[in-house]
């Protein structure tokens, strides 16, 4: 059991950064290469953007759950790796719900991001909560892999 609930916490975790990780370096920078406008590229990756942060959120609870089960001690939602988690979920809540709404509501009021001026109050509002999203996201991500490297530290020690 304590296998099969272990092979949990790695497969949520390797869902998790890996749609990262494909969000990230694959479909957002796929999107605005291959489709016909900045804005079309920029919903697609919304889009995708929302799903991941979804994954995301259930991988994170999937992940505290079957360490909480395989441990059966509160004291395990303490450890590094599991804080890792827990901030992992809640950069992520910060993103989809405080940071992707106000860009969507921006987008909304430009019409069109390739229309906007360049020194436009909104494209710069915008252009300053894009890159606290994409730090959310490296956030994220730096996380992760400092989780996976603290769950195998943990499995190497017995834990």
């Amino acid at each position: 059991m304590t296998n099969f609930l272990r092979t949990f916490e790695f497969l949520g975790l390797s869902l998790w950064l890996g749609s990262d990780v494909f969000l990230s370096f694959v479909v957002a920078p796929g999107a605005f290469r291959i489709l016909a406008s900045r804005d079309q590229a920029g919903a697609m990756v919304g889009f995708a953007l929302w799903w991941m942060h979804m994954i995301g959120v259930v991988c994170g609870i999937v992940i505290l759950l079957a360490r909480l089960v395989r441990t059966r001690t509160f004291a395990s939602l303490a450890t590094p790796a599991t804080l890792c988690v827990v901030l992992m979920i809640l950069l992520t809540v910060v993103s989809q719900h405080a940071v992707s709404p106000k860009m969507a509501a921006l987008r909304v009021q430009m019409g069109s991001i390739q229309a906007v001026i360049p020194d436009s109050p909104l494209l710069v509002e915008f252009s300053k909560l894009h890159r606290i999203s994409v730090s959310l996201e490296s956030g994220v991500l730096l996380a992760g892999v400092t989780c996976i490297y603290l769950m195998v530290k943990e499995l190497a020690a017995g834990h």
